[in-house]
Order: C-alpha cells, then sequence, then structure tokens
C-alpha cells in the first residue's frame, strides 16, 4: 500500500520560509516524477513544482525563484523549501507521487 506523508507546515510571516517534507513508503520512490500542489481556499488545486527521477525540476511562475524542490532517494522523501513566502502562499499542500496523493499539510501566512 503506497503511503504519502507530508510534514513541515505551519504558520509564518511574510517574508518568512518554510521546508515541507514528503516521506514515501510502499513505492520504488526514485522511479517516479515527485510533483507539489495546493489548494487555497476556496480555489481549485494547482500545480506548485516537479522533479523528475533525474533531478529536472520544473516551478508555478508564481513560486518560480522562491521555492526549491528536491528530493533524496535513499530516503524515499521529497522536499518542498519555501522562501520569501508570501499572503497568496497560504493553502493545503499536496505531495503526488505516480496517481498517489499525501493527505496535506496546512500552509498559513500571514502577519
Amino acid at each position: 500500500q503506497v503511503q504519502l506523508v507530508e510534514s513541515g507546515g505551519g504558520l509564518v510571516q511574510p517574508g518568512g520560509s518554510l521546508t515541507l517534507s514528503c516521506a514515501a513508503s510502499g513505492i520504488i520512490f526514485s522511479q517516479w516524477t515527485m510533483l507539489w500542489y495546493r489548494q487555497a481556499p476556496g480555489k481549485q488545486r494547482e500545480w506548485v513544482a516537479s522533479i523528475t527521477r533525474l533531478g529536472v525540476t520544473n516551478y508555478a511562475d508564481s513560486v518560480e525563484g522562491r521555492f526549491t524542490i528536491s528530493r533524496d532517494n535513499a530516503k524515499s522523501t521529497g522536499y518542498l523549501q519555501m522562501n520569501n513566502m508570501q499572503l497568496d502562499d497560504t493553502a493545503v499542500y499536496y505531495c503526488k507521487l505516480y496517481d498517489n496523493w499525501g493527505q496535506g499539510t496546512q500552509v498559513t501566512v500571514s502577519s
């Protein structure tokens, strides 16, 4: 059974930083592209960033230059480093591997 567990969410002030983690089990993590999505209140879930099994990264325009996606295949864990966070970054963040989703972790940016 595949399980993805996100962690690292919380409350941060504008301009602050957070790092999210996504720990995978029940799947060969290194074989799959890992993606991060987010869903703000009242909005549709949107793609944030992705990293292929070879480490090629892509970002949504809204986070380019502020967020960094990475992965540690030995630990079957992916990460999303978020810097210079803005109010619009407030959302539940989800990781995805193949067609499997994590349960999400809440990120709130507020002064």
